[in-house]
């Protein structure tokens, strides 16, 4: 299915752009370049509480203990010109999903899905928000981007 332009524009979406969608983005451009992928990653969160933030530190610190530096990204808000902007959007939860949805009202949605379908097709799960939760939280949430990643790599390389 490598079907996929040349330079393939992918944004993975949370709600505050500061713990899962910034692993997701680093994790991805890192395996992307690692496969000499012409793809450009972003992410963005669908509420406005983190703008202009860094990555949580713990979403700092799980990527930099696997070599991916992210401490370059700053939260931004998902906005309605990114469906036309990127030919993959992700979204890493349900909610998250939903509030797209609503954001775009009416919109054609065809490039947006669940992140997590692409591991586990059909099955609509979420990835945890580890926000609220200590560092181990950003563990199993790095590790299951981490996966989600290479099955993305492998449908599309």
């Amino acid at each position: 299915m490598a079907l996929f332009f040349l330079r393939m524009k992918i944004l993975m979406v949370c709600l505050g752009n500061i713990c899962r969608s910034p692993i997701a983005e680093g994790v991805l451009d890192a395996k992307a370049q690692e496969h000499g992928l012409d793809w450009q990653v972003d992410s963005a969160g669908t509420e406005s509480y983190h703008i202009g933030s860094a990555p949580h530190r713990h979403s700092q610190e799980i990527c930099r203990q696997n070599g991916i530096d992210i401490t370059h990204q700053r939260a931004r808000q998902f906005e309605r010109a990114d469906l036309n902007k990127y030919d993959k959007i992700y979204a890493l939860a349900e909610d998250v999903l939903e509030e797209i949805r609503y954001k775009v009202r009416g919109a054609d949605m065809s490039n947006v899905e669940l992140f997590l379908n692409e591991l586990n097709p059909g099955e609509n799960e979420s990835v945890p928000d580890p926000y609220y939760g200590g560092a181990d939280g950003y563990i199993f949430v790095y590790d299951i981007i981490n996966r989600t990643c290479d099955a993305i790599i492998e449908k599309y390389k």
